[in-house]
């Protein structure tokens, strides 16, 4: 049975012990702390009807999580690793069985108080829905999996914006000059000209071209497997072969030689990442970051009269909704292409 206590400030403290299980929250009337603990009850009695096992009482959310660690097993970039840490330090101490939206809504309040935006703990706020699912549906532990959810739902009735905003910011003509005569003058040991040329001959992240290796590549076609390929699902196994187009074949064979084996371009992608950055800061040139070259490569690839399937077989985007952002038509590309059209009629 409940147990319902009334506490020196008039409140009521509901508490509900059963089957392993505990649970307790304050009201200012008795019926309210009544009815929520016999809803929880029969939420309790319900899980183990259904096959949940109950939360092991002395259980925490940093149990959890390393439990997740463990038995979970995938590359955990920097990003996440960092996260995980992070979820530990600020959550970690809290039991599970007590574990409540309250506990988010403070953890969103500390988030803030650090300096972190609505992009930053509406991430947080996932990872941690990840795992709150795993414990359900995985370990089948009878926990609210949609606690961290609904947390996160709750950011933006804060008018916090939890979606960062979409770049559209491409290099122009003059500005690649501008970089690939500082690259050439500079003598690096990277050669950032060919990496930047490849990229926007390909429209691949840094990190993919910085991981091709010539085992993968099909001379015959040619054509590469980008193993491993960015995915919101597919972790991990998400490989997909596209075709180099004559830009980039060259490149590649460049740097191959008569290599067999190995990484076509074997740099490592932070360190190409921090020499962009330098090379546009030595020129003058502001708020371009080496992704952008993916978005002048995609509308390149639209402008050459590529179509949807083909340009995401190229990019690696899942949907047109992925892609569309990246497309960068103006009005004049289609009238070009209208144009053209009608000279093909008439040859």
């Amino acid at each position: 049975m409940p147990t319902l206590t009334q506490l020196p400030s008039g409140k009521w403290r509901a508490q509900v012990r059963k089957l392993g299980f505990y649970k307790n929250q304050t009201f200012d009337k008795k019926r309210d702390a009544q009815d929520w603990a016999n809803a929880i009850e029969a939420e309790f009695t319900q899980g183990v009807n259904n096959g949940y096992r109950p939360i092991p009482k002395e259980a925490t959310v940093e149990n959890l999580i390393n439990k997740y660690r463990k038995e979970v097993k995938q590359d955990y970039g920097r990003t996440k690793a960092a996260t995980l840490d992070m979820l530990v330090r600020e959550l970690g101490d809290i039991k599970l069985t007590r574990l409540s939206p309250l506990h988010l809504q403070d953890f969103i309040d500390r988030r803030l108080e650090q300096g972190a935006g609505g992009v930053t703990i509406a991430a947080d706020l996932s990872f941690l829905s990840a795992i709150l699912k795993w414990a359900r549906h995985s370990r089948r532990l009878s926990i609210n999996d949609r606690m961290a959810l609904e947390a996160r739902a709750s950011i933006k009735h804060r008018g916090i914006k939890t979606r960062s905003k979409e770049r559209d910011r491409e290099p122009t003509p003059a500005e690649l000059d501008r970089l690939y005569a500082f690259w050439r003058a500079s003598n690096s040991s990277v050669p950032m000209e060919d990496i930047a040329r490849f990229a926007l001959a390909t429209g691949m992240r840094l990190n993919e071209i910085c991981s091709i290796a010539i085992e993968d590549i099909d001379t015959a076609i040619p054509a590469v497997w980008i193993r491993n390929r960015k995915d919101p699902k597919e972790k991990q196994g998400n490989d997909q072969q596209v075709p180099l187009l004559p830009d980039a074949w060259a490149l590649a064979q460049k740097h191959m030689g008569s290599r067999q084996a190995g990484k076509v371009f074997d740099y490592n992608a932070g360190t190409c990442s921090t020499y962009f950055t330098r090379a546009c800061t030595a020129v003058g040139i502001e708020d371009l970051h080496f992704h952008d070259l993916r978005h002048a490569a995609t509308a390149a690839l639209f402008r050459i009269g590529l179509d949807i399937p083909r340009v995401a077989l190229m990019t690696g985007h899942k949907t047109w909704a992925m892609l569309a952002r990246y497309t960068k038509i103006k009005p004049e590309d289609i009238l070009e292409k209208l144009k053209e059209k009608e000279r093909e009629k008439k040859d």
